[in-house]
């Protein structure tokens, strides 16, 4: 019960903050910036509709499809999240100031707000309806890769977006809002990262992990490798450190073997001794 109630209260702060993004900057500077928000933006101002109406009732075919296509748990794991965004864009619409009547800052502003609201929603197993949901049921009948029908989806509501507003400028601005939006979901759903993976591999693997092992007090691991230029067996060493580690580390590999080959990326969480305790998700 404990898990769901978590859940709940992740899922409606992403709502409202999706809301305070749509609201406060999308919807009065009409960036249309894909999906079904963006349809729904797009009749506001041809038809005068509102927007979480709009965007309620073109979900509700795809919820139909959903339900057929990929059963009742998965429409119904995302019926929270569409109803409550869908009444709270409408909802606070009238409250809401206009904060800045320049489109750049309004797509970067409000890319930023629906990032971290959807990426909030998506981490706590939510959904709001909406293209990712079209494109899921897609997926069943095309066996398409999601994040293209995604994209195509969302590439179709901007051109649309510009033929109905005369203005391709206002298209590329929802263009720099889509790359926003995605780049905050993906931060709020890995993290920002904090540590570094090395790759190292070396004919002195072994002085290395000592050195790393008693140093710098953290561990290595030896996962055997083949080259296949040479045909030789050798071991490849994997380390992982903080940030603030990482010239140390560099520096050390440089000592024991100059001619070493390192590859270095990103890590955005890390679970088990060293680092954050590996604990069981709330559900």
């Amino acid at each position: 019960m404990l898990g769901l109630f978590i859940e709940f209260i992740g899922v409606t702060a992403g709502v409202l903050l999706t809301t305070l993004g749509l609201d406060l900057f999308l919807i009065p500077n009409k960036i249309a910036a894909g999906g079904v928000s963006g349809i729904a933006i797009v009749v506001h101002y041809l038809a005068g509709a509102p927007v979480g109406m709009t965007m309620l009732v073109l979900n509700v075919p795809l919820f139909l499809m959903g339900i057929y296509r990929l059963g009742l748990k998965f429409g119904f794991r995302s019926l929270y999240g569409t109803i409550s965004l869908s009444l709270l864009v409408d909802a606070l619409a009238p409250y809401m100031p206009v904060l800045t009547k320049d489109p750049m800052l309004a797509s970067v502003f409000g890319g930023v707000l629906v990032g971290l609201g959807l990426g909030l929603v998506f981490r706590f197993r939510g959904t709001t309806g909406g293209t990712d949901l079209a494109a899921a049921v897609l997926r069943t009948y095309t066996g398409a890769n999601v994040g293209q029908l995604l994209f195509l989806v969302d590439a179709m509501v901007v051109l649309a977006a510009g033929f109905a507003f005369n203005s391709w400028e206002l298209g590329m601005y929802a263009l720099i809002t889509i790359f926003v939006t995605a780049w905050l979901i993906d931060l709020v759903q890995e993290g920002i990262s904090y540590a570094k993976a090395f790759i190292i591999i070396s004919e002195n693997s072994d002085a290395i992990a000592e050195a790393v092992l008693n140093q710098m007090n953290r561990g290595a691991t030896a996962l055997k490798g083949r080259g296949m230029y040479t045909g030789a067996d050798k071991d490849v060493l994997l380390v992982v450190v903080n940030r603030s580690q990482v010239t140390v580390l560099k520096d050390l590999v440089h000592r024991e073997d100059p001619g070493a080959f390192v590859v270095m990326a990103d890590v955005h969480e890390v679970l088990g001794e060293g680092f954050k305790p590996l604990t069981k998700t709330p559900r």
